[in-house]
């Protein structure tokens, strides 16, 4: 059987990175005040700044190659998503409950409860907008097929302004800052846009311009939280990380390549976040020594100790994914 293109299953990894990588810096340290003054921001700052705009990226990447790809709705897919986000919400809140009860607590039945509805009582906001854009994607790929090329350019290009300027802008409800559905479906048509009208696979010359527009937008968004404040600054549909998002997303898929490590590792992606972003983990360990690892270190020291800290994080979630595959072989084979 022959091996599967790698370009933007490497860009799955990378994405999910800056997802940890964003989580850990502006989630966990909180991003600096605008100070209208960027000679006299420290250094400190500016490394907040500059992180959360390189990394803020992830979400929009995750989103776009779902859509270039296009999401294809069948029962057995939305069980296996379903039964990923159980499986770490109901495993990790059981561990948990057994810990509690080892150290003499009580086992909060009602909260274990609550682990099973991994789509309405979350903190994860992404499981339950992609769920929905999940059941959109029959309806939105049947349009992308009913238009023509002009159309679909025409209206995506409608919704994009619409989202900036009604939604970022203006800061309608609907999609102030990116973290609903809304803006799910807009990286996903955008993905779908490329996917279907746009040669990228081999373009040397568009795979560097677009590195450097990633590296030019993400300059400027660090300099933009100088002056405004990190909800207007770092939100998804800032017209600024979009164009970063696309322009990542582009670089990785002109590229050509294949490798089963990289494909392995990537199958662990969506892991890392249903792993590390779980209230038990996220609030009991990786806030609060990502906090202390701040306070005690000088930059250069916490700049390595972050990235340890990614990689660490997303290495882990693979692994424990990877046992979970085994175990559902075993029963299956069982079964």
């Amino acid at each position: 059987m022959k091996e599967r293109e790698s370009n933007l299953e490497a860009l799955r990894i990378v994405a999910m990175m800056a997802v940890i990588g964003v989580h850990l810096d502006g989630a966990a340290l909180d991003l600096p005040k605008p100070s209208m003054d960027i000679a006299a921001l420290p250094a400190r700052d500016w490394w907040r700044l500059i992180v959360e705009a390189f990394t803020i990226i992830g979400v929009n990447c995750f989103t776009l190659i779902s859509g270039y790809f296009g999401i294809r709705f069948t029962l057995k897919s939305f069980l296996r998503f379903a039964g990923q986000c159980v499986f770490y919400g109901v495993g990790i809140c059981t561990v948990v409950m057994l810990m509690r009860v080892a150290t003499g607590g009580v086992w909060q039945w009602s909260e274990w409860g609550e682990s099973w509805l991994v789509f309405t009582h979350t903190d994860l906001w992404y499981v339950p907008a992609y769920l929905g854009l999940f059941i959109l994607s029959p309806l939105l790929n049947a349009g992308v097929k009913g238009l023509t090329r002009r159309q679909f350019g025409l209206m995506l290009a409608a919704f994009v302004a619409m989202n900036v300027y009604a939604g970022w802008l203006q800061g309608g409800r609907f999609n102030a800052t990116g973290y609903t559905i809304v803006q799910l479906v807009m990286m996903y048509l955008i993905g779908r846009y490329l996917g279907e009208y746009v040669q990228l696979r081999g373009n040397t010359q568009l795979r560097y311009a677009a590195i450097g527009i990633y590296i030019v937008a993400s300059l400027l968004t660090a300099v933009m939280g100088v002056y405004a404040d990190s909800l207007t600054t770092f939100a998804y549909n800032q017209p600024l990380v979009i164009a970063s998002s696309v322009a990542l997303f582009v670089a990785f898929a002109t590229m050509q390549f294949r490798s089963k490590v990289v494909n392995w590792l990537a199958s662990g992606a969506f892991a890392a976040y249903l792993l590390h972003k779980n209230p038990y983990i996220w609030v009991g360990y990786v806030r609060p020594v990502t906090r202390q690892m701040w306070e005690d270190s000088t930059l250069l020291e916490f700049t390595a100790l972050y990235i340890a800290a990614t990689v660490a994080i997303y290495l882990a979630a693979v692994a424990i994914d990877q046992l979970r595959r085994i175990a559902k072989v075993k029963v299956s084979i069982k079964a």
